[in-house]
């Protein structure tokens, strides 16, 4: 009997370690303890992502020492270790703290045209930061900006572009940018930073700093208006469509 029990303990243990483990956790406002929906939850070891329900609940795979990273517009994103307690028991309750918004003033100041061409031309802003398009020409698109060099320096440049800057942000395998190839395959995560703007989600699945993806940008030749106006999901591309376009060059 007792040797019946023993394989019985190890049969279960094995079936848990072949499907998988999970956490069961609630999110809800530290103010009040009201759940909230619709909350992030991003497993960034296993680049898998969950959304909380009306009632703040959610469901994520995850093993002991993942990190779980939680974001909801307005609140603290916080980021959680995974430990045995976690997985064992469910329902744990996760809280976000509100961030006091202000908002600043807007003055809006029509330009003070006097007639003269020469001189509106030069009083009148000029964006930089646009990307456009020109009829009959076969382009997803141009970019504004004096960091936007034509196609034949881009690839003069590109030649010179420091592969191990990317190598060592990404991982100790050269050849490969796994990371960043689970991002983009997952739609959920490519939906997420399609909304982003502030850079927090991507820093924390890519592991980088701000620093360091403004540094990656400006060595594939994106202009400052790029950097600072593109959602999350353009400078994921951007970045994984230099190193692609690098890896074509070294070819």
């Amino acid at each position: 009997m007792s040797k019946l029990y023993t394989l019985l303990i190890f049969v279960l243990f094995c079936c848990t370690l072949t499907y998988g483990q999970e956490v069961i956790g609630v999110v809800e406002n530290a103010a009040d303890q009201k759940p909230i929906p619709t909350v992030h939850v991003i497993n960034l070891n296993k680049v898998t992502m969950a959304i909380t329900d009306k009632e703040g609940k959610f469901i994520i795979d995850a093993e002991v020492n993942d990190t779980l990273y939680m974001s909801y517009l307005g609140y603290k994103s916080i980021k959680i270790r995974v430990s045995n307690d976690l997985i064992r028991y469910p329902n744990t309750r996760f809280q976000l703290t509100e961030l006091a918004l202000a908002l600043e003033e807007v003055v809006v100041r029509p330009y003070q045209l006097t007639g003269y061409l020469d001189i509106d031309a030069r009083n009148v802003p000029i964006n930089r930061s646009r990307r456009y398009n020109i009829p009959g020409l076969p382009s997803g698109g141009y970019e504004g900006g004096r960091r936007a060099p034509g196609a034949a320096m881009r690839v003069l440049q590109a030649l010179n572009n420091p592969a191990d800057f990317l190598y060592n942000i990404f991982g100790s395998k050269p050849n490969e940018l796994r990371k960043l190839k689970k991002v983009r395959a997952n739609n959920e995560l490519r939906d997420l930073l399609a909304v982003k703007y502030d850079r927090k989600t991507l820093e924390e699945l890519l592991q980088i700093d701000r620093v360091d993806l403004d540094e990656i940008l400006r060595k594939c030749n994106f202009s400052d208006g790029f950097i600072k106006q593109a959602n999350d999901l353009q400078i994921l591309e951007a970045i994984s469509g230099c190193y692609e376009e690098f890896k074509v060059l070294n070819r």
